[in-house]
C-alpha cells in the first residue's frame, strides 16, 4: 500500500493549526498555526504550505458539540475546507474533531509541561490529532 501525505489544519476564527501526516506510519507532526482574521486566513500562506508539502489530501477539523450535532463554527469550518478545495484543487475530507483540544493539552503537557501550551502549539497539536483520527478512521 502506499503512503498518502495529509495536511491538517484545525480551524479557528483567529488560529488555524496546522500539521502533516503520512499514512504509512499513521503519524503526524505539528507544523504551526497561522492568524486568521474572523475565520479568514491568508490563502498565499495556504497556496504556500500545500506547494511545499504536495499534500494527497487535505483534511479540515470539524468542531461539533459533544452530541455531535454542528454549531457555527462547523458551517464556517466546512465552508474553510470547500475553500481550499476551489483554491488549490486538492482533496479534502473533514474528521470530527470533538476531543482534540483537550488531547492537544494533555499531550504537549506531558512532553513540556504549562509552558508547552501555548495557542500556536495548542493550535498545531490539535491538527496533528485530527490526522491521526482520521487514519484510524481510514485504516481502523
Amino acid at each position: 500500500m502506499s503512503s498518502i501525505s495529509v495536511l491538517g489544519f484545525d480551524y479557528g476564527t483567529k488560529s488555524i493549526g496546522i500539521a502533516i501526516g503520512q499514512s504509512l506510519t499513521g503519524t503526524a507532526n505539528p507544523i504551526g498555526s497561522m492568524k486568521a482574521v474572523d475565520g479568514i486566513p491568508k490563502w498565499e500562506e495556504i497556496g504556500m504550505l500545500i506547494e511545499e508539502w504536495q499534500p494527497d489530501i487535505v483534511v479540515v477539523g470539524l468542531p461539533l458539540n459533544m452530541d455531535g450535532t454542528e454549531q457555527e463554527i462547523t458551517q464556517r469550518a466546512k465552508k474553510f475546507a470547500n475553500r481550499i478545495n476551489g483554491r488549490f484543487g486538492v482533496k479534502i475530507a473533514t474528521q470530527d474533531e470533538r476531543l482534540t483540544t483537550a488531547d492537544a493539552k494533555a499531550r504537549l503537557f506531558e512532553f513540556g509541561g504549562f509552558k508547552a501550551l501555548t495557542k500556536g502549539q495548542v493550535d498545531a497539536m490539535s491538527a496533528v490529532l485530527i490526522i491521526e483520527s482520521y487514519f484510524e478512521n481510514l485504516y481502523g
